[in-house]
């Protein structure tokens, strides 16, 4: 009889330990994804989100920069494919101005002169413009497709 008993006990007790273990590696998953997290965007206030890749992610992504060039007095010429538009059609670039960070600014086309675009309103020459990964940059920053 004590031997059945034991056998209950075992029956019980194996189930709700592994029940725990579960849980605790759940958490242990959970904690373990949120400091793997590819990417970051942190809010700057009175001003544009930044969004923070790690090394891995800039990687994958393949984000590529090339500086923005002077053109006409008044004027800034980038890579065609460094634009972005929202809903609205307002245009945006990325610059990065600091490794593996990036900043969503807006900017004013002029023209459009083969794969270069004109900025009537734009950043200097010389600032870092992403050219490869604007739209998934896009994507962290506001969001869209993420799992929030």
């Amino acid at each position: 009889m004590r031997q059945h008993a034991r056998r209950w006990a075992i029956a019980l007790v194996i189930p709700a330990a592994l029940a725990l273990a579960g849980c605790a590696k759940a958490g242990h998953d959970t904690e373990a994804k949120a400091k793997a997290e590819p990417a970051r965007v942190e809010k700057v206030q009175g001003s544009a989100n930044r969004v923070v890749l790690t090394g891995k992610a800039v990687e994958r992504l393949g984000v590529t920069t090339a500086p923005a060039r002077d053109a006409a007095p008044g004027r800034t010429v980038v890579d065609y494919s460094a634009l972005i538009y929202d809903a609205n059609g307002s245009a945006a670039i990325y610059t990065n101005p600091e490794p593996r960070v990036y900043v969503r600014a807006p900017v004013t086309v002029d023209t459009v002169q083969g794969n270069q675009a004109v900025l009537a309103n734009g950043p200097p020459a010389g600032t870092a413009v992403v050219t490869v990964g604007a739209p998934e940059l896009y994507g962290i920053d506001t969001g869209i497709g993420g799992n929030e």
